[in-house]
């Protein structure tokens, strides 16, 4: 596989009033196929309904106005997770949807990759996995990653470039925070049953057309 194109923190609302993401990395190779690569140190933020809305939303992304569905792009996202997330000391767990009635793969194009970040051994992807957690590019095996460690970390240049990424990163979570404290003013206010949801808009700060999809989720 070769990556011909990447972005790192891409913004990937398209809907208005969807819950916006903001992928590690997110890339495309010359087939086409698109990639969102996400690196959690946590198992919570690695949550199947997580992996799943990431693969939705590159759907979204990928598929615009006239085209067929045919045309949707394979998807992978990848969560490479610091801890063994199945518990069963495999590299990589594949996920892929399959026809339970025929046994059947579904081969809609969707793949859902959890990697053992705990994994470690001789072949190049324990190597690798050893390499994510090293902090030292002293001791790491694949010289690209080496390099780009002593970047990022001794070259100011590449120390500017971690700040603003860890800076974009640390807006993002206060944007999701904001935007999550918004809908529950939304759902306090719907359920007090005595304001307009254009006062409602008003107060929240929200669109009008957010409210009415709020109140359509709170009523389903």
């Amino acid at each position: 596989m070769i990556i011909t194109d990447c972005e790192t923190q891409k913004d990937m609302k398209r809907l208005a009033g969807a819950r916006s993401i903001c992928l590690d990395a997110y890339g495309t190779d010359p087939d086409g196929k698109k990639y969102d690569l996400e690196i959690q140190r946590q198992e919570k933020g690695a949550d199947p309904y997580r992996a799943r809305y990431h693969s939705s939303v590159m759907d979204v992304e990928n598929l615009h106005s006239g085209q067929e569905f045919k045309e949707l792009p394979d998807t992978y996202t990848i969560f490479i997770i610091e801890k063994d997330f199945y518990g069963k000391g495999e590299p990589v767990y594949p996920i892929e949807r399959i026809n339970l009635a025929m046994g059947k793969s579904f081969e809609d194009g969707e793949h859902i990759l959890y990697v053992n970040g705990e994994y470690r051994g001789e072949s190049d992807f324990g190597k690798l996995m050893h390499d994510f957690n090293c902090t030292q590019a002293s001791d790491m095996n694949f010289e690209l990653m080496a390099d780009r460690t002593r970047y990022l970390k001794e070259n100011p240049k590449g120390v500017s470039e971690m700040c603003r990424i860890m800076e974009d990163m640390r807006n993002e979570s206060l944007k999701e925070g904001i935007q999550e404290e918004k809908k529950m003013t939304v759902f306090r206010m719907l359920e007090a049953g005595k304001y307009l949801l254009e006062e409602i808009a008003n107060i929240s700060g929200l669109s009008l057309e957010e409210v009415n999809q709020l109140k359509a989720e709170r009523n389903a």
